[in-house]
């Protein structure tokens, strides 16, 4: 089973689908993990990666379908994927049927105000890419690796909402794309977290 997660910056994506990518027993893969590694690295794409994001903007077409494409073939991508943050325009999604079925896309709805409101208050583990919210956890060091926690450069109000506009301008028809093929389901992404994993589990094992 492929699925694809959709849903603003800061919308949850990447908590749900790891939660989900476990009890579903599906490979979460997740672009702005990939990014940030390369980034990390100092790699050209990295490079290249982080000029467009700093700025709030997508990084081209081309450089993540060509990465997607090398990801998807690995071992543990073979029983079936779970998408967060790929594809994010029409584009991506034509190229992506090229290399892959998606079976469903589960959209995540949340209000530019909630996300400015989680945004602020993510903190980040440099080392090892842990995301924890000051709501939530007080310590400033990683419970996985004992890391000191950071709040990433892109993390502010301006930001989050420059992103927010840029993804319902590109991205949003996406979920027109797949909804005429029947494919997707809305979910409210503002429900407890345990919640709103057992409903997008439930979803999907009626697939």
């Amino acid at each position: 089973m492929n699925v694809i997660f959709l849903g603003p910056p800061g919308s949850g994506k990447g908590t749900m689908a790891e939660i989900v990518g476990k009890e579903m027993k599906l490979a979460h893969i997740s672009t702005g993990d990939m990014l940030r590694a390369e980034m990390k690295a100092g790699s050209e794409l990295g490079t290249l990666a982080k000029s467009y994001i700093d700025k709030g903007a997508l990084v081209p077409d081309q450089v993540i379908i060509d990465m997607m494409g090398q990801r998807m073939k690995q071992d543990d991508a073979k029983e079936g994927v779970l998408l967060d943050g790929f594809p994010r325009t029409v584009a991506q999604a034509e190229a992506l049927d090229q290399i892959a079925s998606i079976d469903a896309v589960v959209n995540l709805e949340v209000d530019v105000q909630v996300i400015v409101n989680r945004v602020l208050a993510r903190r980040v583990c440099p080392d090892c890419g842990a995301v924890y919210s000051t709501k939530s956890h007080a310590s400033e060091k990683c419970d996985k690796c004992n890391g000191t926690l950071i709040t990433r450069a892109d993390d502010n109000e301006e930001t989050v909402r420059e992103r927010f506009r840029v993804y319902e301008e590109q991205t949003a028809p996406l979920i027109d794309f797949y909804a005429k093929r029947g494919k997707v389901s809305n979910v409210d992404g503002t429900m407890p977290i345990d919640e709103e994993a057992a409903y997008i589990c439930e979803i999907l094992k009626k697939i």
